[in-house]
This record gives C-alpha cells, structure tokens and sequence, in this order.
C-alpha cells in the first residue's frame, strides 16, 4: 500500500521541536509492506488540516495522521477529519463513561474540556489508548485508509502495534521490505562506495544507499519481496559486500561500536582504561552505553590542562614542553600512563584541537591524536578531522574506538 504520514501540531513548525513520531511510523510501515511516500508537518489551523487530508485521501491508500487529537482548544485533528470525509461527529456515550473512570482509577475528576474526546466521528472504529485519555480512529473512505493516533510518542507508538499493525495484515499489503545494514568504520565513504558499486549495480531489484555519519558509514540494502517468496539475491549481494569491505565491517546485526569493543574485550578477558583531553569524557560516555561495561571499562580521566595530564597520567613534563600537549608523544604517553594508573591491560587517549579557534598551521583545528598501550607496545594514530567542534568531538571518539577494535581483533599486528 501508498502510505502517507501528517503530523498535525504547530509547535512542529518552530525550530524547537521535531517530529520523532514519522520516524518509527515510516520503519513499522516499511516493515508491514506499505511504502511511506510522502510525510506532511501541519499547524493547528483547521482549514490547513482539511486541506493536508483532502490532499492525502486523493493519492494515498493509507494515510496516518498524529496529533491533534487531545482535550484542548488547539487540538483540531477530529474537527478536521470529520470536515474532510463530510462526516458528523458524536459524543460516544461509552467512551465518555470509560474515560471518567480511567480518570478516577488515576485519583482525578475528568474536567469539562476532556469530554472532546469522546467525540468519534460517523463511521470509525475507535482504537484503545491504554496510556493516555485521547482514543484513536480508524477510518475507511472511498477504498482509503485513515487513522488518527495521538501525539504523545509512548501512546502512539502502543495503539499503532496493538490496534494498526494487525489490521495492516487484513488490509492485505502483499509485500514486505526486506532490509540489510552493514556498518563500515576506518575507509571514506568515496572509496567505500567505489568498491562496492560494480557489486550493488548488478542487482537491480535491490535498492543501496550509502550514509556517512560522524561516527560510522551505513550501508543498508533494501527490497520489496512478494508474500511467500525468499530473498536469496539481497542476502548475496550482502555476502559479497561484506567479503569485499572485510574487517572495516564491525557489525550486520546492528551492533554499536562500543558493543562490539565490549564483546570482543569480555572475551577475551582484557580490561581498558581511557585518558580524554578534547573529548573530555565522550569516550568513556560511549563506552559506558552497554549494560555490563563494569566488568571490563575500569574508568577514566579527563585529563584537559597539562598539569592534569602530567600529575594524572604522568605524562613526562619534557614531553609536554618539547612536543606539546597535542601530539603523538603526548598521545602515547597518556595512553601508557592510564594504564599504569588504573591497572588495565589497555590504555586508550586522545589528544586534538576542537576548535574553532587553538589551531595552527603546523596543528591546525581538526588535528587528532588517539594513543594505544598494552603492556607490549605503545603507538599514536593522527588523523586530522573534518567538522565542527562537536562533531571533531564525535569524530576522535569514534576513531579511538574504531582503532581499538582493529588491535583487538588482531593483537600482535600493527592496528
């Protein structure tokens, strides 16, 4: 089916809010075999609403709308609707009933103004909002599918999986979006993108997209597979993108880095400790993202003015003045003297000018140091990064995990 997603609210169009609720209804729909062709962002002003619905009843089978449907004056999406499909709207007398006690099971008294929704308009199946005060809708008009959800990202996302996903499947969509992703780490996205094209052009029922982030580069293959059939040729075309990119492939499963750094260290029965300067805590931010990081992330140091690096990670004041605090010396002696202070058998640092202003032409903004010690060798990568400050910030963190990984999954090699 031809889906299409409005997300009626005026505090969307203002530069402080965004509209999370199209982004987990476009992945569910996809999943459900209905392809979201065009999404909508619509203030409060009812005209505006009825003119978005109007459009949407005319060139989609499936039209989702979020939103609008609470107690207030603003919330205008029933109004709307029932204008749209030329419908009446009523009081429902047992949803009234059931909303007063759901307000008195929670310890209030229902005002006058959440009496609004109770109204369900001529012809609509109500769906159940098991943890709000505001029912959604379904609706048929003219071989079209409509359904109103409530904004608030918890209700909607409960109601869609309980009261819309099954119906999809009586609906019948016929097809299902079949989806693989790769993650690649330590390669450009040009020449990822040059090494795997002579491999993704030859399946043209496979839809490639390739999307770089600060952090990694996806690699997500897509295709629409009929009710009953397999999809042997995405699975190959999956095999052979990975075979070709190697170990720049951390994870098919969806895995962060910082997982895969956890699984491989827990498995190996090491322990890391980390040094921070620019960074100043982001590392050991990521790191600490998975459940059960205690058993082998010991701690770190933010290390951000010399003095700290030289009285918390005994990095040689000689090294400090000779070389500076950004530096691949300094890198590795950071790197080298957490270790030593935590006990772990690796140290991880990093050393960089964020920006925007502290750089130089000799070290000019973007410039990174990451620095690795185990016990048996102590080495510095530099790589100069592209970006703003946070993102510099996101970038060096990135690459002192992806870095890390390549030693772990080869100990004894040069990472």
């Amino acid at each position: 089916m031809k889906a299409e997603i409005i997300a009626v609210g005026s505090e969307m169009l203002t530069p402080d809010n965004i509209d999370t609720n199209s982004l987990y209804l476009t992945r569910r729909l996809w999943e459900a075999g209905c392809s979201v062709h065009l999404k909508t962002v619509v203030g409060d002003e009812p005209g505006e609403i009825v003119d978005a619905l109007r459009a949407a009843l005319d060139r989609s089978d499936f039209i989702l709308v979020s939103g609008g449907l609470g107690p207030t004056e603003d919330d205008r999406t029933r109004e709307a609707a029932a204008r749209a499909l030329g419908r009446r709207i009523r009081i429902d007398p047992h949803l009234l009933e059931a909303l007063k006690r759901k307000f008195a099971a929670r310890g209030f008294r229902m005002n006058k103004n959440n009496e609004r929704q109770a109204e369900v308009i001529e012809g609509a199946e109500v769906l159940d909002n098991p943890f709000g005060t505001a029912p959604g809708m379904w609706l048929e008009e003219r071989g079209r599918l409509l359904v109103l959800l409530p904004g608030p990202p918890r209700e909607l996302e409960s109601m869609f999986e309980a009261s819309v996903v099954p119906k999809i499947g009586e609906a019948g969509a016929g097809e299902r979006l079949v989806c693989r992703s790769l993650y690649v780490t330590g390669i450009p996205e040009s020449e990822l993108d040059a090494r795997i094209a002579p491999l993704y052009t030859r399946y043209p029922r496979v839809q490639t997209t390739v999307l770089a982030g600060t952090r990694h580069i996806a690699v997500r293959l897509y295709r629409w597979v009929p009710a009953g059939e397999g999809a042997g040729d995405l699975d190959e075309l999956a095999a052979r993108i990975r075979a070709e990119l190697g170990d720049t492939v951390f994870s098919t499963a969806g895995e962060t880095m910082e997982e895969v750094i956890g699984r491989l260290l827990g498995g190996s029965g090491r322990t890391l400790a980390v040094a921070e300067s620019c960074t100043a805590g982001m590392l050991g931010m990521q790191i600490t993202r998975v459940a059960g990081s205690s058993a082998w992330f010991l701690g770190g140091v933010l290390c951000y003015s010399n003095p700290s690096k030289r009285d918390l990670c005994a990095v040689p004041e000689e090294v400090l003045r000779r070389y500076g605090a950004v530096s691949a010396e300094t890198a590795e002696a950071l790197a080298r003297g957490v270790r030593r202070a935590f006990g772990s058998s690796i140290g991880l640092s990093i050393t960089g000018i964020a920006g925007p202003g502290g750089g130089s032409e000799e070290k000019p903004v973007g410039l990174v140091h990451v620095g690795y010690s185990d016990g048996e060798r102590t080495e510095s990568l530099s790589r100069i990064l592209p970006g703003d400050r946070e993102s510099i910030r996101e970038r060096s963190a990135a690459l002192a995990l992806s870095w890390l990984r390549r030693f772990l999954l080869r100990p004894g090699e040069d990472g």
